[in-house]
């Protein structure tokens, strides 16, 4: 006859909800996965089938600790630290980008130009919106969401379930991972942005020399039409700076979790 304690019972629990809530954070969090169009019940689907996969291979053992005890929901919310910090280090990634479409939309005279953006629900730029597609694209091309979804099951080698979870340095890189929202946005803009710039002074330069001429009715389409020349010759080179800030974010991920080297699926 078989007997099931109900030590047993919380030992299995805790085995698949402590690694489930660290996934499901990552899913909710991340780019791609946890983009708002995507129905929950998708989201929840996909982080149970993770969990049934990765769990057996963790080899760390768990804390033997009571799931529904204070120790345990304690180790419950680290997982959701974790898995929400681990997302938000790529979140930051496409931030940066739509930080670029920002600057040169507002440069170009499209900054009415606004749609709804469901991966944040709420209002972007059309040039953000245009360069967020791009950046989707290239995340996909270079299988970043399977890379996503083995370094989450490495981590919890690297990063065993217990109540320390992340530590004041690893805080302390996240935040300074932040500005790279505003460093690579100006990077990814600064082409664009110098045409823009030198067709301002040139316009300057003709209103000086041409009083009559009507700079508004002028300028408009001129300052459109270059922007829109120049971000269609410099998008070809936009595919490997992507490439390059998505792998740097995939390196902080990796040391957020004490991982020394990425193994990609």
């Amino acid at each position: 006859m078989i007997s099931i304690t109900d030590a047993d019972l919380n030992t299995a629990m805790a085995a698949f909800l402590w690694p489930l809530f660290r996934i499901l954070a990552l899913i909710a969090s991340a780019p791609i996965l946890g983009n708002p169009s995507i129905p929950v019940r998708v989201k929840i689907s996909i982080a149970v089938l993770l969990t049934l996969i990765i769990a057996p291979t963790i080899q760390q053992p768990l804390p033997q600790v009571d799931p529904y005890s204070g120790i345990g929901l304690m180790i419950l919310v680290q997982q959701i630290i974790i898995g929400a910090a681990l997302g938000l280090v790529m979140r930051i990634v496409f931030v940066a980008v739509e930080m670029a479409g920002e600057i040169i939309g507002l440069q170009m005279g499209l900054a009415f130009a606004i749609f709804f953006d469901p991966q944040n629900s709420g209002q972007l730029a059309l040039v953000s919106r245009f360069l967020g597609i791009i950046a989707s694209l290239a995340f996909l091309a270079i299988d970043g969401h399977l890379i996503m979804i083995a370094l989450i099951a490495q981590s919890f080698n690297t990063l065993p379930v217990g109540p320390e979870g992340l530590n004041l340095p690893t805080f302390n890189a996240l935040v300074l991972w932040g500005s790279e929202i505003f460093k690579s946005g100006m990077l990814l803009s600064l082409p664009v942005l110098t045409a823009l710039l030198i067709t301002n002074l040139a316009l300057g330069i003709l209103t000086r020399a041409a009083p009559q001429l009507n700079i508004f009715a002028v300028g408009f389409p001129i300052t459109l039409s270059i922007g829109f020349l120049m971000l269609a010759l410099s998008i070809i080179f936009y595919s490997p700076v992507l490439e390059k800030l998505v792998m740097e974010g995939f390196e902080v991920m990796a040391s957020l979790v004490n991982l020394t080297e990425i193994k990609t699926p």
